[in-house]
């Protein structure tokens, strides 16, 4: 196999969980050329792979059927004379491009009832393979064949000329001692540790003198703009305010990172970054944040994990009652570390 394509999942997180597959694929096809088709709101950190050669952009948002269109993105795929293609989501509407370009080998979990679209068809064994990381690297292996282990860790590349790029790009510096704060979730609120939690983690923190920055997409930046009024002075609102890649490379300068299960969580993991992630509705057994540099603090309440978007009980006590004293304790390990 000479050329390949990835149909990148449509989340952040999921994309970096990706990472080990392609490494897996370029060590058994050692001259490959991989691209990606991926929404342009996951390309950034496409871009920070070593392993991905050109990006695709995938103008579908979400639900999105679009026909016509996906035929036309087919026959431009169709031109570039593809090998194989690994497609990543479960859905048929994801399988639906491959299939019209004429790949010759389409590789995936059946999912929905793919089985014309999909033509090199694993089945997918939750038991066996527990984490989402797991089931991406399965992909390169023969269908029904047993995952060689141990499955490595997702690497994104940033490198000090980009780091200060960034910096110069955004007119900031850095401060001697950092620390970033990710109050977001995408998925929704009962993935969120409270606002006023984090300002008071921020005011503990900014007592031993950190600066505290605040990540998230412009959706967040209300909620970074509570904490900023609850620890007044202390922090500053980068929610919105970055390009992913920026904030990519300004996460990288972190000294630590306090996040929620979300995105940017993994994009800390994937730079090596100390973490201590904040667990409420969803699983640390599926997607955790893959690194030998996190701590996950889970209350493990009976009503949790939930995987709902909003809490059903009306309580949110598996983030409510996870108190800053707690996070705090755990901050420090790696502080004084």
């Amino acid at each position: 196999m000479k050329k390949a394509l990835i149909v990148a999942p449509s989340w952040i997180g999921d994309t970096i969980m990706a990472q080990p597959l392609f490494a897996r694929l370029h060590a058994k096809h050692p001259h490959l050329q991989l691209d990606a088709l991926a929404p342009r709101w996951v390309a950034p950190v496409l871009q920070r792979m070593a392993e991905i050669s050109d990006i695709v952009d995938s103008p579908f948002g979400h639900g999105q059927l679009s026909l016509k269109a996906r035929w036309r993105l087919g026959r431009e795929l169709a031109a570039r004379r593809y090998d194989a293609v690994y497609i990543l989501p479960n859905s048929l509407k994801s399988a639906l491009v491959p299939f019209m370009a004429g790949i010759p080998q389409r590789i995936g979990f059946i999912g929905e009832s793919r089985y014309g679209l999909i033509n090199v068809r694993h089945t997918l064994d939750k038991l066996a393979l527990p984490l989402m990381v797991e089931r991406f690297a399965q992909l390169a292996e023969t269908p029904g064949a047993t995952l060689p282990r141990p499955v490595s860790y997702p690497i994104l590349r940033s490198t000090a000329a980009e780091q200060q790029k960034t910096l110069d790009e955004l007119a900031i510096d850095r401060p001697a001692k950092l620390v970033a704060f990710c109050p977001g979730a995408e998925y929704g609120p009962a993935k969120r540790w409270p606002a006023e939690h984090f300002a008071t983690l921020a005011r503990q923190l900014a007592a031993d003198g950190y600066a505290i920055w605040l990540f998230g997409s412009p959706k967040d930046h209300p909620v970074a703009e509570k904490i900023g009024q609850l620890a007044p002075g202390l922090t500053r609102n980068l929610c919105g305010a970055t390009t992913l890649g920026q904030a990519v490379d300004l996460l990288a300068l972190a000294d630590l990172v306090v996040c929620n299960d979300s995105g940017l969580m993994h994009v800390a993991a994937a730079l090596n970054r100390p973490i201590v992630a904040l667990y409420g509705s969803s699983s640390p057994g599926f997607t955790p944040p893959l690194s030998d540099r996190a701590d996950i603090l889970s209350l493990k309440l009976d009503c949790s994990p939930c995987f709902k978007r909003e809490c059903p009980l009306g309580h949110l006590d598996c983030l409510n009652k996870l108190l800053p004293t707690q996070v705090f304790a755990a901050c420090q390990k790696w502080i004084n570390g």
